[in-house]
């Protein structure tokens, strides 16, 4: 299975603008910018936030399996990722992850709710993606 998304941008970074579109039109040029990332109470949005969307969607649903195949369905999940956005020597640097999960299970334990929320996170996809190889095919056109 593969799942894709675009990303057009045009001009330098401060001043430009760009637009992210994924196939199943939930983000249809969704506006992202300079401004979008680095300030505050700006309309649209940024690959850190994103970032974020994911990790917490992806942790909810392999926290929902892994507490249904321990026989412990949740009645609800609610978990937010805080993604932490750093300037470093170089660039910028995505040195963590904070993911706070609220979650409605009855008949679980602490302790086994907290040994199977482990097992999510070192499991989820997203949160496996991180430490992922990622390839480049660049192509220039005139």
């Amino acid at each position: 299975m593969k799942r894709t998304a675009s990303a057009v941008w045009s001009g330098d970074l401060p001043k430009g603008a760009g637009a992210i579109s994924t196939p199943s039109g939930v983000l249809k040029d969704a506006n992202y910018s300079f401004k979008t990332r680095f300030e505050e109470g700006v309309t649209g949005t940024n690959p850190e936030e994103l970032i974020a969307a994911a990790h917490a969607g992806c942790f909810s649903m392999a926290l929902s399996h892994a507490l249904s195949q321990a026989g412990h369905t949740p009645e609800k999940i609610t978990t937010v990722a805080t993604l932490t956005l750093e300037q470093v020597p170089g660039g910028f640097s995505i040195p963590a992850i904070h993911l706070k999960t609220d979650a409605h299970v009855p008949g679980v334990s602490q302790a086994n709710f907290d040994r199977i929320a482990k097992d999510a996170k070192e499991g989820c996809p997203v949160s496996r993606v991180l430490n992922a190889e990622i390839t480049l095919e660049a192509k220039l056109t005139a």
